[in-house]
């Protein structure tokens, strides 16, 4: 089973959102030296402490600074762009980066209504259009508009010899079926609390092939923190847990806690109940637990792919999970 990296860039209590994007560099770097197969990093406006708004710079960034491991967007939100802009951006990065760029699409705000609204104008109105905007934004990167389109001889320069890998990223049956239809890849968000195998199945089912992707091809995004013991495991995920808590509330603008100031956090009793949840929406253990559990999601979702997002307040934490991931994975 293969291993990849998704990143929100989030910020810790006590560091500045460059230090938080240079940590998004480095876990690039160690994900390339422990033989992850890609980092995707994702995109937020005016979200409380995660601090990536613009993916396209930090891959240019990033790129620059590693060789190998596949980079991509995780997800560009479509509804605020012109489909022929991402083109021409990751067609670009494509041609500094050969066959390295991936293009993960969604179709979320990533942020408040005042955020969306201010990015992209009506962004329901371009959510209804969001089917129509990814195909045209598909025949852009695969050069196949029909001759009588009014876009048949705009090219995205520059062309690249080798196009951007193009995935949808979602949880509902619609994400799936878009994908299915155009014959693109399909990442499911299972760490967003979504616990819908069906939804990938009907995604394999109908899936056409394409140009670009001859079969189906499923990736499972999950969230996992691991540690040489359960108790550190669990030590180090308090901090996200409570963070998504204050996030709910409005009071997580200073980033991921410290276990000392995730364990100072009151909870009522309402908390009580959401921590509950959260904690069940991420997988935190040792690493053969760690492993185990991965390895069956993988299986219930018929998944090839594992992308995992990890959380923490400690960056070498961070890094340390990915390694104790992969080293268990390597055995």
């Amino acid at each position: 089973m293969k291993l990849s990296i998704l990143d929100q860039s989030p910020l810790s209590s006590g560091k500045t959102p460059k230090e938080a994007l240079e940590a998004s560099l480095r876990l690039a770097q160690a994900g390339e030296r422990l033989g992850y197969k890609r980092y995707w990093i994702a995109e937020h406006h005016d979200f409380s402490g995660l601090t990536s708004s613009a993916p396209e710079v930090m891959l240019g960034f990033i790129g620059g600074h590693t060789r190998s491991i596949r980079l991509g967007a995780g997800a560009i939100l479509l509804p605020h762009y012109k489909p022929y802009k991402i083109a021409e951006t990751f067609n670009l990065l494509s041609t500094l980066f050969t066959d390295r760029i991936d293009l993960g699409i969604g179709r979320s705000p990533g942020g408040s209504a005042e955020a969306a609204s201010a990015l992209s104008g009506n962004f329901l109105n371009n959510v209804k259009q969001f089917p129509d905007t990814f195909k045209e934004l598909l025949h852009f990167l695969r050069n196949d508009f029909p001759d009588d389109h009014m876009y048949s001889a705009v090219k995205p320069s520059p062309v690249p010899p080798s196009p951007p890998q193009v995935h949808v990223l979602g949880t509902s049956s619609k994400s799936a079926l878009l994908a299915a239809a155009n014959g693109t890849g399909y990442v499911f968000g299972q760490f967003m609390g979504s616990k819908e195998p069906a939804i990938v199945r009907q995604y394999k089912e109908a899936f056409m092939p394409s140009s670009h992707l001859p079969a189906p091809k499923v990736i499972l995004a999950a969230a996992a923190i691991c540690a040489e013991t359960a108790e550190d495991a669990e030590k180090i995920a308090y901090s996200s847990q409570v963070w998504h808590l204050m996030l709910a509330k409005g009071e997580g603008k200073k980033g991921v806690p410290s276990f000392e100031e995730a364990h100072a956090y009151i909870l009522t009793a309402d908390e009580e109940e959401m921590l509950k949840k959260i904690k069940s929406q991420q997988i935190v253990g040792t690493p053969s637990a760690v492993k185990k559990k991965l390895e069956k999601l993988a299986i219930e979702y018929g998944a090839g792919e594992v992308m995992i997002i990890s959380i923490t307040h400690k960056e070498e934490d961070k890094i340390r999970s990915y390694e104790l991931i992969a080293n268990e994975f390597s055995q």
